[in-house]
C-alpha cells in the first residue's frame, strides 16, 4: 500500500512539472528532463515507466518545442531508451512510447552525428535502439508493431536522399542522406542508402503478400503515403507495389464472409483507395495515372460484388393460392380453410435411399414449410408454443393426420419381397380379385405356369440371372488417316492465324517495367507480346532448317511453299507492314533471327552448292535473309515522309546489308521532298557503321551525279569522304569548257 501510495504522489508531482512545460516549453523542458531520468529509469516502478516513457514520447513529437532543443535533448534520453528495450519481458505500452520517441529523435540523432563525426558513442546507442526495434517487428504485440513500421518509415525516409532547399545554410533543410558526406566515418553514405533500401522493401512485402492484418496495412499505407510525398526518387517503386496490393484475399479464402472479416476488407480497400486517390489529387498528371484509375475502378465494383446481400436474400415468398395473405385474413374476415393434407407430397415412399422420420411425417406441399429447420427455434418458445396449437387443432383433421401416418408407417412394416419370384407372387396375389378387361390375342399362361418358370430360375442361383462373362482382348484405337500435304497447309494456316490473333490481343496490354533488358534476358519467359513475337520468328527461322529441301526442285519447291515456316513468315510480314511505325522492333529482331539462321546453316552446308548423303545428292539451303529484307524495305519505303527516322534506326540495327539496300535508298531522292532523308541515312551509316562505309559513299556519289536535287547536299560528303571525286569532275568540266571555247 505504501509503495503504491508513494507512486500515485510521485505521478502527481510529475503531472504538475508536465503542466509546468507545456506553459514554457522551449525553457523548462530542457531542464526538467535530466531531473527525470533517475525517477523514470529502467529500474522505476511500472506506473513510473509508463508514465516517463509517455512523456518522452510526447515530447519530441510536440510541435512547440524547437528542433534545437529537441537535437540536444535527444543525445541525453538515448541511454534511458535503450535501457527499457534491453530490460526483458518490458511492457507493452512502455516499449510502445520508446519506439515513438525513437521514431521522432532518429533525424536529430542522424544531424548530430552528421555534425560530430568523432561521436561514436551516440551512434552506437542509436544502432543498439534500432536493431532492437526491429526485432520486434514480427513478434511484438499489435500496438508495438505498428509503431515500428512508423519507426521504419522514418528512418527510410532519412536514409534516403531529399531535396537541398538552401545549400547556403544546411540547418534549414530537411534531414536526409543528401545532407551525410561521401567520406564520413561513422555513417557511410552507401551503408545508409543500402539499409534504407532493405528496409523499404520489408515494409513493402506487408503489400506485395497481400497481408491480411488490416491494422499492419493500414499502418503501412499510411507510412508509404509520407514516403511517396517527401521522397520522389521510390515514389514510382512504392506505388507499383501499392496498385499490385489484393486487399479482397479473405473474401477469396471464405466462402460465407463474417461480419469481422467484412469490416476487415472494407477498411483496408478504403485505406488503399484514399492513399491512390491523394496521388492523383496532388498530380494529376501521373505517369502511372492510368493504371491508378483502373485500379480505383477495379476495387469500387470489388466493394460492390462482396457487399451485395442481394444475391443472398431469401426469394420472396410464394402467393397464396386464394389471393389472400395470412397476415391480413383476420382482418378481413374472410373464412380460411385448413390445407388439406396431401399424401403426394412427397413420393412415398421415396423412390431411393431410406426413409428418414421427417418424410415419414411431412404432409404438406409448401417448400418453404418442408425446408424449415425446427431446431432454429429455441427449446423455451416451443414449451409456450405447442399446447395452445394441439387445443387449437380439430379433432377430425388431426385423426385424419393419424391415420396418414399410420397408413405410412405399416406400408414400410411389410417385409419386401427377397428375389422376383416373391414379388412376382405379390403382384398375382393382390391383382387376383380384380376383373382385368385386358384380352390378349394369343394363349395365354396361367398362373402357375408363370411360378414355375420362376422357381426353376431362382433354383439355379444368382449368377444365372447374370449375363455370362466374356473375355475381352486388348483393345486397339484405330489410325488415323494419313495426313496429305494439302491438309497439313490448311492446319497450319489456321494454327499460325490463331497466334497472330492471340498477338493482336497481347499488344493492348501494357508491357511491365520490370522486364530484363540486355544480353542477361532470356528469349521468351512470359506471356507477353515479347515472348509471343520470339516464338514465332523462331519458329519461322530455326525449326524448318535443313528439312524442306529434296533432291527433286519440284517437289523441294513445292515443300517450301506449304511448310509452316513459310506461312509465318508471310504472317509476319503482313504484321509488320500492317503498323510498321510501331512494330519496327519486330521486322529489325525478325531479320537478326535470318541472318544468324542463314549464317548457322552455311557453316554446315554452303549456299548454292550440293552436298551428299551416302550416295544421295541433296539441294543445299537458299537464304532467306536477302528475300525478306528487299521485301520489307520495300514495303515501307513508299511510306516514308520528309522528317522520318525510322528508316536510320532500321538500316542502324539490321545485322548486315548490301549494294541493293543502298541503292533502295538512293531510290528516294526521286521525290525532291525525301531527298535529305536519304543524305541523312547514308550519313550516319558512314559515320556509325564503318563495315558499309564504302558502299554507303557510293550511293552518296550516284545521288551526286544523277539526281539534281540532292547534288548540293551529297557535294558536302563527297569533299570531306571523297575529295577526289569531285575534283575530278572540276577538271573535267573546265576541259570540256575550254574545249568549246
Amino acid at each position: 500500500m505504501t509503495a503504491t501510495t508513494n507512486a500515485a504522489d510521485t505521478i502527481r508531482q510529475l503531472n504538475q512539472a508536465r503542466n509546468l512545460c507545456l506553459a514554457d516549453p522551449n525553457n523548462l523542458y530542457a531542464q526538467i528532463i535530466p531531473g527525470l531520468s533517475p525517477i523514470i529509469n529502467a529500474g522505476a516502478e511500472l506506473e513510473l515507466r509508463r508514465w516517463g516513457t509517455d512523456f518522452l514520447s510526447e515530447t519530441f513529437s510536440s510541435p512547440v518545442l524547437a528542433p534545437e532543443q529537441k537535437q540536444k535533448l535527444s543525445i541525453q534520453v538515448l541511454e534511458g531508451l535503450k535501457g527499457y528495450l534491453d530490460k526483458p519481458d518490458e511492457d507493452a505500452l512502455v516499449v510502445k512510447s520508446v519506439v515513438q520517441t525513437a521514431a521522432s529523435i532518429y533525424q536529430f540523432v542522424v544531424r548530430h552525428i552528421i555534425a560530430n563525426p568523432s561521436d561514436t558513442d551516440t551512434w552506437q546507442k542509436m544502432t543498439a535502439i534500432k536493431s532492437s526495434i526491429l526485432r520486434r517487428m514480427d513478434n511484438a504485440p499489435a500496438g508495438v508493431r505498428l509503431c515500428c513500421v512508423k519507426f521504419i518509415q522514418k528512418v527510410v525516409q532519412v536514409q534516403t536522399p531529399g531535396m537541398i532547399a538552401d545549400p547556403r545554410r544546411p540547418d534549414q533543410n530537411e534531414i536526409s542522406l543528401a545532407l551525410v558526406p561521401r567520406d564520413h566515418p561513422v555513417i557511410p553514405y552507401s551503408n545508409l542508402e543500402a539499409e534504407a533500401s532493405g528496409l523499404l522493401d520489408r515494409l513493402l512485402t506487408v503489400i506485395q503478400d497481400n497481408s491480411s492484418d488490416a491494422l499492419v496495412v493500414t499502418a503501412t499505407l499510411n507510412s508509404l503515403a509520407a514516403l511517396v510525398r517527401g521522397r520522389a526518387s521510390i515514389a514510382n517503386k512504392i506505388v507499383n507495389a501499392v496498385l499490385n496490393f489484393n486487399p479482397f484475399t479473405l473474401a477469396q479464402s471464405q466462402a460465407p464472409i463474417s461480419i469481422k472479416n467484412k469490416l476487415l476488407i472494407r477498411s483496408m480497400t478504403r485505406t488503399t483507395m484514399s492513399f491512390l486517390l491523394n496521388i492523383i489529387k496532388k498530380n494529376p498528371q501521373h505517369q502511372l495515372a492510368g493504371r491508378i484509375h483502373g485500379t480505383l475502378d477495379r476495387m469500387r465494383q470489388s466493394l460492390v460484388d462482396v457487399f451485395d446481400e442481394s444475391r443472398r436474400k431469401r426469394p420472396a415468398p410464394d402467393e397464396p393460392t386464394d389471393g389472400l395473405s395470412d397476415a391480413k385474413r383476420q382482418r378481413l374476415g374472410a373464412e380460411v380453410a385448413m390445407p388439406a393434407i396431401s399424401n403426394a407430397a412427397a413420393p412415398f415412399p421415396p423412390t431411393s435411399g431410406p426413409v428418414t422420420f421427417a418424410q415419414l411425417f411431412t404432409l404438406t406441399d409448401d417448400n418453404g414449410l418442408r425446408n424449415f429447420d425446427v431446431k432454429s427455434i429455441p427449446i423455451e418458445l416451443v414449451t409456450r408454443i405447442v399446447p395452445p396449437l394441439l387445443a387449437s387443432i380439430d379433432a377430425a383433421k388431426l385423426d385424419a393426420a393419424i391415420n396418414t401416418v399410420r397408413s405410412r408407417f405399416l406400408k414400410l412394416s411389410q417385409p419386401r419381397p427377397r428375389d422376383a419370384t416373391a414379388a412376382a407372387k405379390v403382384a398375382l396375389g393382390a391383382g387376383a380379385d380384380e376383373d382385368d378387361d385386358y384380352e390378349p390375342d394369343g394363349p395365354v399362361p396361367d398362373q402357375e405356369q408363370i411360378l414355375n418358370a420362376l422357381d426353376q430360375a431362382s433354383t439355379t442361383g444368382p449368377s444365372s440371372l447374370q449375363p455370362p462373362e466374356a473375355a475381352l482382348g486388348p483393345y486397339h484405337l484405330p489410325q488415323p488417316p494419313p495426313l496429305t500435304n494439302e491438309s497439313a497447309a490448311s492446319l497450319s494456316k489456321g494454327a499460325v492465324t490463331r497466334a497472330f490473333a492471340t498477338l493482336n490481343d497481347l499488344e493492348q496490354q501494357v508491357a511491365p517495367k520490370t522486364a530484363v533488358k540486355g544480353f542477361h534476358r532470356l528469349a521468351a519467359t512470359n506471356h507477353d507480346r515479347n515472348g509471343w513475337v520470339t516464338i514465332l520468328i523462331r519458329l519461322a527461322t530455326r525449326t524448318s532448317n535443313g528439312l524442306d529441301y529434296d533432291q527433286d526442285e519440284s517437289k523441294s519447291q513445292l515443300r517450301r511453299q506449304s511448310s509452316a515456316s513459310e506461312a509465318i513468315r508471310d504472317a509476319l510480314y503482313r504484321y509488320f507492314i500492317d503498323d510498321f511505325r510501331r512494330r519496327i522492333d519486330i521486322g529489325i529482331a525478325w531479320l537478326n533471327e535470318e541472318w544468324y539462321n542463314d549464317k548457322v546453316a552455311a557453316e554446315s552446308t554452303p549456299f548454292g552448292t550440293i552436298t551428299t548423303n551416302g550416295n544421295t545428292p541433296k539441294q543445299s539451303a537458299t537464304p532467306h535473309y536477302n528475300k525478306w529484307l528487299y521485301k520489307i524495305i520495300d514495303g515501307f519505303l513508299p511510306f516514308l515522309d520528309a522528317k522520318d527516322r525510322l528508316l536510320i534506326r532500321f538500316l542502324s540495327e539490321i545485322p548486315s546489308m548490301d549494294n541493293t539496300v543502298v541503292s533502295r535508298v538512293v531510290k528516294l531522292a526521286a521525290d525532291p521532298d525525301r531527298v535529305n532523308l536519304a543524305i541523312q541515312a547514308l550519313h550516319y551509316l558512314v559515320l556509325y557503321r564503318p563495315p558499309v562505309k564504302e558502299i554507303c559513299l557510293d550511293g552518296v556519289e550516284d545521288l551526286w551525279r544523277n539526281y539534281e536535287d540532292a547534288k548540293n547536299p551529297a557535294q558536302k560528303l563527297l569533299v570531306k569522304y571523297r575529295p577526289s571525286v569531285v575534283e575530278q569532275s572540276m577538271t573535267n568540266g573546265n576541259v570540256a569548257i575550254k574545249a568549246e571555247g
